[in-house]
């Protein structure tokens, strides 16, 4: 994408009223106003409220949002010209109940209150394969408990990626950990019983995958008190 391609799209991103950029400053010192208000501030019901971390297009967010209206979604990326076309999408829709925020995902306990959080969904993580980066995976230990701050009691994460790597590596963690896995699957595609949200819509990278005959795992499983 060109420069100038990114810049427009930064700047449309600001027209959006589905669109939220805070700055770090703002995030860090607990300024941002919707911070346990999403509900009642922004999408004005007490709906369910659904996150994808590393949204990139938006395109997971937008189908969800399109098939469950009785959910309110919010993806989360660092990449504003990526969310750019989800966000654009919901506008020219008209789709209500998906937003989206430009802000690192180690913050978001700044963006959403305790038990904010019904769910979560992680959608094709880098894997950070390398010993060193994994303080980077988005199922580590850390992040678990990350996550666990913002969730509802019974709230849920989900993990779908192309990287078996990151399943087995995600699985092995949560049994070791004594989390509590609800399903798992190493082919969403090929093996019955996947849930409906799994395989009814793809990312633009899960179509490639798919192309190429990659397997798509699935994870779904609570942290533990």
């Amino acid at each position: 994408m060109g420069s100038k391609n990114k810049l427009k799209r930064f700047k449309e991103n600001e027209t959006f009223n589905n669109v939220f950029q805070p700055t770090r400053e703002e995030v860090v010192g607990d300024l941002f106003p919707l911070k346990g208000k999403w509900n009642s501030e922004f999408f004005k019901n007490e709906n369910p409220l659904v996150l994808e971390l590393g949204c990139g297009k938006g395109e997971y967010s937008v189908g969800l949002a399109e098939r469950y209206p009785n959910k309110n979604f919010i993806g989360i990326d660092i990449k504003g010209a990526r969310f750019w076309r989800g966000a654009k999408t919901a506008v020219d829709t008209g789709l209500h109940n998906v937003a989206f925020i430009r802000t690192q995902i180690e913050l978001i306990n700044h963006i959403f209150a305790e038990n904010e959080v019904d769910e979560i969904w992680i959608t094709f993580p880098d894997p950070q394969i390398k010993y060193k980066r994994t303080k980077h995976r988005m199922t580590n230990s850390e992040f678990l408990q990350l996550y666990k701050k913002i969730l509802k009691k019974d709230g849920v994460v989900n993990l779908k990626t192309d990287s078996e790597f990151m399943h087995g590596y995600t699985l092995g963690l949560l049994h070791g950990e004594g989390h509590e896995v609800l399903y798992a699957n190493h082919n969403v595609y090929v093996n019955e019983g996947s849930p409906e949200e799994v395989t009814a819509f793809q990312t633009f990278y899960e179509k490639q995958y798919l192309e190429i005959n990659k397997a798509i795992t699935y994870i779904r499983f609570k942290i533990k008190e």
